[in-house]
């Protein structure tokens, strides 16, 4: 009778019966769970977006170009909020703050939702943590949508708050400690350049002092300026020497005064030529040369002091003013009513898959059983 029974076609549909009884049984278990049992999950959102409020140096400070750059906004600013507000750093403030483990770890919920443990370690807590907070960016529009669950509406607001809070002071305390640590370079710069400003300016006062002139090249001028008044007087003597010698001798006296006259003109002259240029030793040619290049030396480093003090003036406003800004385009909520769980989703879901399943296990039977006999 029992090899009848097995051979028989009551096996198999005793056998889908029972993969039914146990597809209905998760079923019924299913609407239980998410009908009665499932705890009230709040969701509480914003929006915010990260615009930056520093002016580039060298823009025209129009109203277009300040409006142009108050509404700006980087993605690269949103996705370092965005890890920022998801990572360990936040949930331990958001945890000190708000009690978060004591919350999600609360008995009263029901144990499928809730973090089982509340001495869990900080891994499992973050993972959970990750469950019921989620920003997600809206890379077309360019902003941050923060979402946070809790049990209760009021723990939902203070979290998402609380995010938006801790977003603005972070990306504005990076900032900072950006633009600090550029200051510090800068004034390291200017230290610098200033004692280079010194030194240049040192090394032209000594040279003034060792040569004894304030201004070589207002000196070259001078003597240039005699020489040529000097050519202007040989070229006088001169011609009134030819002028002499179509009605005097060469030897009479005032042929001979001139002559000593130009003599002495010409060895002025030369004299004065020696001062500006030479061959043998340091002219003044030369010492203007080298004038000049201590002369230009120190300009060039007081203009590069002035750049860097300007430089470093600038640096210390954007470390002390706000840079960045967190601007919500939409507050926190304060949620009304509970968006999750999805009672009748889930159930549906839950239902169709559990179906699906049942079909599948009951034909992966079938076909053994072909393949048996």
């Amino acid at each position: 009778m029992i090899e009848k029974i097995a051979k028989g076609p009551l096996l198999p549909a005793m056998r889908r019966r029972r993969i039914l009884t146990v597809a209905t049984l998760a079923t019924l278990l299913s609407m239980l769970y998410w009908g009665l049992m499932a705890s009230d999950r709040f969701v509480s959102e914003a929006h915010v977006i990260v615009q930056r409020t520093d002016v580039a140096y060298g823009q025209d400070t129009d109203l277009s170009s300040l409006l142009g750059n108050l509404g700006g906004s980087s993605g690269a600013d949103q996705l370092l909020l965005r890890d920022h507000l998801l990572s360990v750093d936040m949930l331990n403030k958001l945890d000190a703050q708000l009690q978060l483990r004591a919350h999600y770890s609360d008995g009263s919920h029901d144990v499928f939702s809730r973090m089982w443990d509340k001495d869990a370690p900080l891994e499992r807590f973050h993972a959970y943590y990750l469950r019921r907070v989620s920003i997600e960016m809206d890379e077309r529009a360019g902003v941050l949508v923060i979402k946070a669950e809790a049990y209760d509406p009021a723990k939902a607001h203070e979290i998402v708050a609380m995010l938006v809070r801790e977003g603005e002071r972070f990306m504005n305390a990076m900032a900072h400690r950006l633009a600090e640590e550029q200051v510090q370079f800068l004034e390291k710069q200017v230290a610098d350049m200033s004692e280079r400003a010194l030194k240049a300016r040192q090394a032209l006062l000594d040279f003034q002092d060792k040569e004894g002139l304030v201004s070589p090249e207002n000196t070259a001028e001078n003597l240039a300026g005699i020489v040529n008044g000097l050519q202007t007087q040989l070229a006088d003597l001169q011609a009134r020497r030819s002028a002499m010698l179509g009605y005097l001798m060469d030897d009479s006296a005032d042929v001979v005064r001139l002559d000593q006259q130009i003599s002495a003109v010409e060895k002025q002259i030369k004299r004065e030529q020696a001062r500006l240029t030479s061959k043998a030793g340091p002219a003044l040619n030369q010492t203007v040369e080298r004038y000049q290049r201590l002369q230009m030396n120190a300009e060039f480093t007081q203009e590069v002091y002035k750049s860097a003090l300007v430089a470093l003036e600038k640096g210390r406003i954007e470390a002390t003013r706000m840079l960045k800004k967190v601007s919500v385009l939409q507050s926190p909520t304060m949620p009304q009513y509970a968006l999750q769980p999805r009672r009748l989703y889930n159930t549906i879901v839950f239902v169709l898959v559990t179906l699906l399943i049942a079909g599948i296990v009951n034909l992966m039977a079938a076909i053994i059983r072909d393949h048996k006999d």
